[in-house]
């Protein structure tokens, strides 16, 4: 696989659900950042990722990639979907936000990932007004302390 079919490959683990694949195509040292306070590693961004699944069942990441630059492959998502199941975010200290039933769509957000060795090591979002967990949850309705 090249880098541009690695990174889909590892969206389209991700869209699935099929986060035990996902896993496999992360390096070691895998960092994400940009739409979190903090840069998290594979373990926290696959549990993230596991929580939005399991609280929008019908989540749509809207992955495109957008070309490539060495190890760097430039991508775009725009995540949608409706809040149906428990949204557990006991690991940013705000508990577990009940199902509201309401669908959220956020705006469309650049990102760049970095594939060595045919691993991803780094996945950064470029930060974005109407994006991120902050856009989501106030789409919601759901208060927040400031993040």
């Amino acid at each position: 696989m090249n880098k541009r079919e690695t990174v889909q490959a590892l969206m389209d683990s991700i869209q699935k659900g099929d986060f035990a694949n996902a896993k496999t195509m992360l390096a070691e040292d895998f960092q994400f950042s940009g739409s979190v306070p903090e840069p998290i590693n594979a373990e926290a961004w696959l549990g993230m990722s596991a929580s939005l699944k399991t609280a929008f069942p019908d989540l749509n990441y809207h992955f495109k990639v957008i070309g490539a630059d060495g190890d760097v492959v430039k991508s775009t998502t725009q995540l949608s979907g409706t809040h149906s199941g428990s949204f557990d975010l006991t690991g940013m200290s705000m508990g577990v936000i009940p199902a509201t039933n309401k669908a959220f769509s956020s705006k469309l957000e650049k990102t760049k990932v970095t594939v060595k060795d045919s691993k991803i090591t780094l996945w950064t979002v470029e930060p974005t007004d109407g994006a991120g967990l902050k856009a989501i949850l106030g789409q919601l309705g759901v208060k927040q302390k400031s993040m």
